[in-house]
């Protein structure tokens, strides 16, 4: 069988133990390596994939002993992806804490957790290279554009338990942001529902009453002038969900090329900000051990470099 035909046909796969907890659409992209993450959701979504015989959704999670019916599928014509060790050694070099259970990564800008919509390579591929004998897999993930504290798992038990905590809101997230405008007052709560402005999933996210509850805590840090240094606390776990809840209160997070304007960018990148200014700098979450665990990751030299010339 060709490299380019090897899921041609209908397969029954039983979840091992290393894959209990794992998403439906990375356990099925992992098993189709080389099929285009459109057409994988787009199997799910017609039902030819299905959990036990019955219909299943992207983000339904596994369970050690499900049988995944996965359809035909045709691979694209490209060679696997190869990080190079240049990518591996900064990723290396980022690691934040390491147990067998876990791994914590300062997530650079601009680096995707996981390949797709046009990219070859993420984080993960990284790690998967870099370390071939040992398992990981994307606890939650951060936007592209954002840097900070992302979670891994070590083991399919540890995936399992971590996940449940992201699902459930249990876990403390805490974001540095800078807002373009002045906070109103030093704590401010806003709590809207946010969906999808269309069904691209490219497409921002914005309030409306049909979407999905919502919850962020801003507290300002620091005052400079015509903006704002806010710790952004997530209650709730949404997509884009400070960015979008930044924009609702007229306040869009500087260098932000999707939810503030043109101008706003243009504006920041005059005063030396080329990225957006989002960083996860602390997390916080129980181990599968039991124990309470908290990760901080600095904020890069980049951000604080801007932050030094707003004092001037």
């Amino acid at each position: 069988m060709s490299g380019n035909d090897k899921h041609n046909k209908v397969r029954l796969v039983r979840v091992d133990a290393d894959h209990q907890g794992q998403r439906l659409d990375n356990f099925l992209a992992a098993l189709l390596k080389g099929v285009p993450k459109a057409a994988v959701y787009r199997m799910i979504r017609t039902g030819q994939v299905r959990i036990n015989g019955g219909r299943a959704k992207p983000a339904n999670r596994l369970e050690q002993g499900d049988e995944v019916r996965v359809p035909p599928a045709r691979t694209r014509e490209r060679h696997h992806a190869v990080v190079s060790e240049e990518v591996r050694r900064q990723v290396r070099a980022a690691i934040l804490h390491e147990d067998p259970d876990l791994l914590v990564v300062n997530k650079p800008a601009g680096m995707a957790v996981h390949a797709g919509s046009g990219l070859p390579w993420g984080l993960i591929d990284a790690l998967r290279q870099d370390r071939p004998e040992e398992y990981f897999e994307l606890a939650h993930r951060l936007d592209r554009e954002t840097s900070g504290c992302l979670v891994l798992a070590r083991t399919g038990a540890a995936l399992k338990h971590l996940s449940a905590q992201f699902r459930q809101g249990s876990v403390r997230k805490f974001y540095l942001c800078l807002m373009d405008g002045r906070l109103p007052e030093d704590l401010v709560e806003v709590d809207a529902p946010l969906v999808r402005a269309d069904t691209d999933s490219g497409a921002p996210v914005e309030a409306h009453e049909s979407g999905k509850p919502s919850l962020t805590r801003f507290r300002l840090l620091q005052r400079f002038g015509d903006c704002s240094y806010v710790e952004a606390e997530l209650l709730t776990g949404r997509t884009h969900q400070i960015r979008a809840h930044a924009r609702h209160v007229g306040l869009p997070l500087a260098g932000d090329s999707k939810y503030a304007d043109r101008e706003s960018v243009k504006r920041w990148k005059r005063r030396g900000l080329n990225r957006l200014f989002l960083h996860a700098h602390r997390l916080g979450l129980t181990g599968p051990g039991g124990d309470d665990l908290e990760f901080d990751a600095p904020l890069p030299d980049s951000l604080r470099e801007v932050l030094d010339r707003l004092e001037r």
